[in-house]
């Protein structure tokens, strides 16, 4: 048996530990791109409400106006 060979396709587990945190740092880039696609979209859809509309949820068109300039990136969660 080949044991060079054997070596040559084993598993590593060095290289997979080094290989975690890229994975979790992709993790954590795609749900905070996620999560930028949310705001802008909800923002998106905020601003698509009638004044009536706002007037049922408590806001005014400036307030709406206001958060629909903030840019996507502008998470009020994150503050």
């Amino acid at each position: 048996m080949n044991t060079q060979k054997l070596t040559s396709h084993s598993f590593h587990p060095a290289k997979a530990a080094a290989n975690r945190p890229a994975a979790s740092l992709l993790a954590q880039a795609m749900q905070t791109l996620r999560r930028w696609s949310q705001l802008a979209r909800q923002r998106r859809q905020l601003a698509s409400l009638s004044d009536e509309m706002l007037k049922d949820i408590g806001r005014s068109r400036a307030d709406i106006e206001q958060e629909a300039g903030r840019p996507f990136w502008d998470d009020p969660d994150r503050r």
